[in-house]
């Protein structure tokens, strides 16, 4: 069997090169933490490929915002606050309007967030790639290692909303109130830096929801060993998704990627602190499950008990992958 995206990882790259004091966390978290100046930096890069992580035809505004997008939600998932990032983009040809619009869409998403755009490299291929790496400043930072017996597990915004707006997107509809919001959630999503840096000192363990809201949930139960589950009917489901029908909204939730929502845990005895730094960060926020006994895994029950058998966790990078 091929290896899965995170085989591979462990296989090849994990304990590469020196072995240094001041890496706090390295391979197999959201960010990487190292110490520096006195404090804390997290860092973070990701890839997105043409086709891959966001299709040709998306209105390349959307793209650059979403270059950013996606590495500021890993910042996020660590309560960190972002400061610097350096772009790498491999371009088939020089497009200048589609290149002015990327570049104001990135633009926008920086000023927002206070991040300086300080480097980079530029190439062509036969493909348009972009790399971003971004670095922030954190002070008792999140990890996915956190999660004890007895947590609740809390979600941000509504999972779902991104697949199922790619799907329409791929179908080419465009037009509709609940098809544009969708749509939205596709090519715009929204970091949660400011619920991660409320979070800090109330979660246990968090992650960033980008392959799907299981096999994130699994990244987290792994990396934490304990047993999580999830309740279906507890799920948030907004109007929009669930237009597009019953059991389809619930898979998108569970399995759909490209939310880049938090996926948190916190002791059961702190759900007002939890709901009160979802208040100061202006974000909805769900209990959607808890940590329980058990081997580390992912389960998916309804209000009766009853567990579910759900055919596919998230999206795979490699042909190996699934939880």
């Amino acid at each position: 069997m091929p290896l899965s995206e995170f085989g591979l990882i462990e296989r090849y790259f994990s304990g590469l090169g020196a072995i240094r004091e001041d890496v706090s966390l390295g391979i197999g978290d959201d960010a990487a933490l190292v110490q520096a100046g006195g404090g804390t930096l997290a860092l973070a890069v990701d890839t997105l490929i043409e086709d891959v992580h966001f299709p040709a035809d998306a209105p390349p505004r959307s793209i650059g915002h979403k270059l950013l997008a996606v590495n500021l939600s890993d910042l996020a998932a660590m309560g960190a606050a972002p400061a610097w990032a350096l772009l790498a983009l491999t371009l088939r040809n020089v497009d200048e309007s589609w290149l002015a619009d990327l570049r104001d869409g990135l633009d926008g998403l920086a000023r927002a967030h206070g991040v300086a755009l300080v480097g980079g490299d530029t190439t062509r291929g036969g493909r348009i790639t972009a790399s971003v790496f971004v670095a922030g400043q954190v002070e008792r930072p999140m990890r996915r290692d956190g999660a004890r017996v007895g947590d609740d597990l809390w979600v941000s915004g509504i999972p779902g909303e991104a697949a199922a707006g790619l799907t329409l997107w791929q179908n080419g509809q465009r037009s509709g109130e609940a098809v544009e919001a969708l749509v939205a959630r596709l090519h715009w999503p929204e970091p949660r830096v400011a619920l991660g840096r409320s979070l800090r000192g109330v979660a246990s363990a968090a992650v960033d929801i980008s392959d799907g809201l299981l096999a994130d949930a699994g990244h987290l139960s792994a990396r934490s060993a304990v047993a999580i589950r999830v309740c279906v009917e507890c799920l948030p489901v907004s109007p929009a998704l669930a237009s597009v029908g019953g059991t389809a909204a619930r898979d998108y939730a569970l399995s759909g990627g490209d939310d880049y929502e938090l996926l948190f845990t916190a002791p059961a005895s702190a759900a007002d602190q939890v709901r009160a730094a979802a208040d100061a960060a202006a974000t909805p926020v769900t209990r959607i499950g808890e940590v329980v006994e058990g081997p580390a895994g992912v389960a998916v029950h309804d209000t009766h008990g009853r567990r579910l058998a759900i055919p596919r966790t998230g999206y795979q990078h490699f042909s190996g992958d699934g939880e």
